[in-house]
């Protein structure tokens, strides 16, 4: 009988997703996949960025000789549809996140354990076991006198320990023992995600169970809609609510939280971490952040579904839902009573239009953006404007350009060079007076300088700290002409 129980019940867990996803015909490549997308990160991804990640982790595959017909949307409703993946649309969130479900989080520890087995018993397991057992002991016993005897005995052990501290002898682990008992407390650590995982998967399983029991319950006032009337949170005074907000509380001490990080630093600057794999030393000193995320990603789970089931009830919404199911029930109820008067394939004289409806996430849904419509409004930069001969003796007759200080520049410069050109002029001399200044240069050059059939882009900066550009001719002063610039 024994055996016949166990082989129901591994029956039973065989049609789970986590027994499923091992005895799947490409578990290796499948696994493969789902390590390479979420292990690594550890942590939800947007749908587009799963689709482009695993896009380019099947194109590998294939190129390997993997055989991967389908496309990664085909994948991806397959993994939700067997229960490796959840989608969830957190609020704000401009798309759905994916991430593992807690099966399949167990199915992937249990393949790493068995890729890096551990060979030996360590000490530090065992030292955990006789740990907790001896404080389990300790803290069920009911007797004053052995709880004092206890205490006593930790408090001679402590004294001990501080003379010894005090005399100068410190004793500290061996590397190899330290480096042992860090990647227990990593492995352990690590657990924790799946944990964090069937604890919101629980209160989902807890918020349908109840909303079914309001919908199914034919009373008027049942249990359940009692307690929700009189302000009870249910799902938070459940066993799964009351075990996660005691770990929540602890998670959230703010001394209990100085603890943790402090000793992660400590601990991560011990030598014998160095000897620790680069992603041990990221995730130990990611543990804190880690935790608080997973735990807050719970935490606003079942505050999430504790106000909703409470808007379910006050809105009345329950009444419609037990209404349809209500009609639902009945016509069931009927078909099976016409079952053995009405043959399935009987002609019964009636046509009933069979209506349908594409069903498709709100994810999917994109709205409208005025801003794809826009009529491009950009503009183009303007070519240089082009000053020529006739056009600067017409502003210089209308203009006061101060031709004595241009003509100091032109000196200047030709005191040490043969030659220049407007451009390298007012490279080293700034237009001052802005395009009066240009406007200048040009006037001297038709009269001084030597005139080419060339052209030449100058810049200045106007009053308005505005950049400007113009074509001018390209026109040279030669020291040869020096005294012509002299007043």
């Amino acid at each position: 009988m024994k055996a016949l129980r166990g082989a129901a019940a591994l029956r039973n867990l065989r049609e789970q997703p986590l027994w499923k996803l091992l005895a799947a015909t490409k578990a290796p490549v499948v696994i493969a996949l789902l390590q390479s997308l979420f292990m690594e990160a550890d942590k939800a991804l947007p749908g587009s960025v799963l689709l482009e990640c695993l896009a380019r982790d099947v194109d590998a595959l294939r190129s390997a000789g993997e055989d991967l017909p389908q496309a990664p949307q085909a994948y991806v409703a397959e993994w939700l549809n067997q229960g490796w993946l959840t989608r969830r649309f957190p609020t704000g969130a401009p798309e759905e996140e994916y991430e593992l479900s807690a099966e399949a989080l167990t199915a992937l520890r249990f393949v790493t354990s068995l890729l890096k087995p551990r060979t030996t018993a360590t000490e530090s397991r065992l030292s955990v076991v006789i740990h907790q057992l001896s404080r389990l002991a300790e803290e069920t016993n009911t007797s004053p006198e052995a709880r004092l005897a206890a205490l006593r005995a930790e408090r001679d052990r402590i004294d001990r320990a501080i003379e010894e501290v005090e005399r100068g002898s410190v004793k500290t682990l061996a590397p190899d023992r330290a480096l042992e008992r860090a990647r227990e407390v990593i492995a352990l650590a690590q657990e924790l995600a799946a944990d964090f995982r069937s604890v919101r998967d629980e209160f989902d399983r807890l918020n349908r169970g109840l909303r079914q029991s309001l919908i199914e319950n034919e009373g008027s006032r049942g249990e359940v809609l009692e307690q929700l009337f009189a302000g009870v949170d249910l799902i938070g005074e459940s066993d799964a609510g009351r075990t996660f907000n005691a770990f929540w509380r602890l998670l959230t001490d703010s001394e209990q939280a100085a603890t943790l990080r402090e000793s992660l630093d400590e601990v991560t600057g011990r030598p014998f971490a160095r000897q620790l794999e680069s992603h041990e030393r990221k995730f130990l000193l990611g543990l804190t952040g880690a935790l608080l995320n997973e735990g807050r990603g719970v935490h606003d789970v079942l505050q999430h579904f504790a106000r909703s089931l409470k808007s379910f009830v006050q809105s009345r919404e329950f009444l419609e839902h037990r209404r349809l199911h209500s009609l639902l029930k009945e016509a069931t109820q009927a078909a099976l009573s016409a079952k053995d008067m009405v043959r399935p394939n009987e002609q019964v004289g009636f046509e009933l239009m069979q209506s349908s409806s594409r069903i498709r996430s709100v994810s999917q849904w994109a709205l409208y953006d005025p801003a794809q419509r826009v009529t491009d409004s950009s503009m183009l930069a303007a070519e240089p404007s082009e000053l020529d001969l006739d056009a600067v003796s017409e502003l210089v007759r209308q203009s006061e350009i101060d031709f004595r200080t241009l003509k100091a520049h032109l000196r200047a410069i030709l005191e040490r060079q043969s030659q220049v050109t407007i451009g390298q002029v007012l490279t080293e001399f700034p237009a001052e007076q802005g395009l009066g200044s240009v406007v200048g240069y040009v006037a001297l050059g038709a009269k001084h300088g030597e005139v080419t059939d060339g052209s030449e882009i100058v810049s200045w900066t106007g009053d308005d700290a505005t950049q400007r550009r113009a074509k001018v001719p390209t026109i040279y002063f030669m020291r040869e002409r020096y005294l012509e610039l002299v007043d």
